[in-house]
């Protein structure tokens, strides 16, 4: 079977895939909620709502883990562009271990990590031991997001993570969750707490919605 993606249409897939986000861009409405503004951290996230990076604040000091594979490669030359970092990795052993220590080291230098937790095949909404690893090696905290809004354009696509992504004009809005440290808890516990911390962002999102539409933020971020 000859793959829709290879090595000679690599290019011209990424300049598609970038010119499509960069419109949608024009279109994405992004607002926060309760962001503690902690430098360094993890960001953490379901798979399911890996767009939301796109409303994090200082591109430039975000890194995002991203496999050594073809379609990974597009994505990373995509990110690049839209201006976040990338820390290129796999799910081998040695893959594994390298973008492990690419994370480390640039927690350490001050920089902040985007990981979606149950990714990249699942279980859904089941945290997996990367961003525990990391935040307890790099002495971080852990900082739950998650994305929401009621608009017609925010749609799920069919897939195992139920991937949600604008499609035209769409507001939306960051909530994030407290901190979450590591010290003096085991890993399943800082795992389940995350967790937690994430499926109760899910059930505050439509009200926390509500209130910043009285507030009126998305016509003040535009101005």
């Amino acid at each position: 079977m000859v793959r829709l993606i290879n090595k000679d249409n690599l290019k011209q897939v990424t300049n598609i895939a970038y010119a499509i986000m960069k419109t949608q861009e024009l279109f994405t409405y992004i607002t926060e909620f309760n962001n503690p503004g902690i430098t360094p951290c993890i960001y953490a996230m379901w798979h399911e709502n890996q767009f939301c990076v796109h409303g994090l604040p200082n591109r430039s000091n975000v890194n995002i883990l991203i496999s050594n594979s073809l379609d990974g490669q597009i994505i990373s030359e995509v990110c690049e562009r839209w201006g976040f970092q990338t820390c290129r990795g796999s799910s081998n052993r040695k893959g594994s271990v390298s973008g492990t220590l690419k994370m480390i080291s640039k927690l350490k230098n001050g920089e902040n990590i985007a990981i979606m937790v149950d990714g990249p095949r699942g279980p859904l909404h089941e945290v997996k031991s990367g961003a525990v690893v990391l935040a307890r090696e790099a002495n971080v905290p852990i900082v739950p997001v998650h994305w929401y809004s009621p608009d017609f354009t925010f749609i799920r696509f069919p897939s195992w993570d139920r991937m949600s992504t604008p499609l035209g004009p769409c507001r939306l809005l960051n909530i994030y969750g407290d901190p979450i440290y590591t010290e003096g808890k085991t890993d399943e516990q800082v795992a389940a707490e995350v967790k937690q911390s994430l499926l109760h962002l899910a059930e505050i999102a439509p009200e926390k919605f509500k209130e910043a539409k009285k507030l009126r933020l998305w016509k003040k971020k535009r101005k």
